[in-house]
């Protein structure tokens, strides 16, 4: 097999069946993943929830992941957001020609050893190859399927006042570690991304609080606009307790440099969880013991009062609207 990518590796041809065995089967394949138009699963029994989500990351690695780990949480946490345990995944490349093959074994490899600790199958998938500089080297597009817990019914809309905000970890990292790869600040810092699969983490809160209302990914847009999405969906108000936002020291230092706010850049390993406030000290003890979510904190809570809006107490004991997220939120990570 040559050393990068060409056009004859979308062909379908010869060059393709190879690049299929050679890295794609070698680091994804299981009992369902198939070379055939479409893969064959056992039917999942009650109802099952669907995401699909497209990866245009740049650059395509960073520290604490790659654009093959991040393709498979970001579908993994969106089904995991509505209660689902992930069974199975489809991938779709898009590559550049002249990308090396070696490159993109190690994208397929990182996606297959993140589904095996998610506990889902990537059972089908399809290749195309881009003429030189119609594409920024790969774009991934995962969709997957999940089955949803007996009596587990959560939405946006379902906040009510008197619940409990909690962050299953520190927000805004991952979208500064992506701002500061790409050295367009000069600014030497080091921040790893939080990228992770947290169906384990979401489990856990189900377990200890089954009529748990609401859980979203804190992805493109972060927090912030996590908590507006939510405030404007149930019609609630929402007040955030500043000094209770986890936020790694490297990050605060950055952001503060830039002047960007922390709760509007992307997370790809937080998730925001809504509960009744009697079951919240619980569902931290519960995250508290997982892998990823150890930094869990209740960082506030639904109001009756500024529905839409959403509001900070300061440091110094005062309060403040929590700007509403532009246009175009900076770094723009995808």
């Amino acid at each position: 097999m040559s050393d990068v990518i060409t056009l004859a590796h979308g062909s379908g041809g010869h060059k393709t069946g190879e690049l299929i065995a050679e890295v794609f089967r070698k680091n994804l394949g299981n009992e369902f993943f198939t070379s055939d138009d479409a893969a064959v699963m056992p039917k999942p029994e009650g109802r099952i929830a669907m995401s699909t989500d497209g990866f245009i990351v740049s650059p395509w690695k960073f520290p604490g992941g790659n654009i093959g780990k991040l393709s498979v949480c970001g579908t993994v946490n969106d089904l995991a957001c509505m209660g689902a345990k992930p069974l199975y995944l489809t991938c779709s490349y898009v590559i550049e020609e002249g990308f090396p093959i070696a490159e993109l074994e190690k994208i397929a490899e990182a996606m297959g050893e993140t589904a095996r600790k998610a506990g889902v199958k990537i059972v089908a998938g399809d290749t195309k190859v881009a003429g030189k500089g119609q594409v920024d080297q790969i774009f991934i597009t995962t969709a997957g399927v999940g089955v949803i817990g007996e009596g587990v019914n959560m939405s946006g809309s379902y906040a009510k006042p008197g619940d409990k905000i909690i962050v299953t970890g520190d927000v805004g990292r991952h979208g500064t570690c992506i701002l500061l790869e790409r050295g367009d600040y000069g600014i030497d810092a080091e921040v790893t991304s939080d990228c992770a699969p947290l169906w384990n983490e979401v489990e856990a809160a189900l377990a200890v609080c089954p009529e748990m209302h609401v859980i979203r990914d804190a992805t493109r847009g972060g927090v912030g606009t996590v908590m507006y999405e939510i405030a404007d969906q149930s019609d609630v108000g929402i007040r955030l307790d500043t000094e209770k936002i986890p936020v790694n020291e490297t990050v605060k230092g950055v952001t503060g440099m830039l002047g960007l706010e922390p709760l509007y850049l992307a997370c790809e390993g937080t998730m925001v969880m809504i509960c009744p406030a009697e079951y919240a000290d619980k569902v931290i003890e519960a995250l508290k013991g997982c892998e990823h979510s150890q930094g869990a904190a209740i960082i506030g809570e639904i109001t009756e009062e500024n529905k839409g809006r959403v509001v900070m107490t300061t440091e110094i004991g005062g309060m403040t609207y929590l700007p509403k997220p532009g246009n175009e939120l900076l770094p723009r990570i995808c």
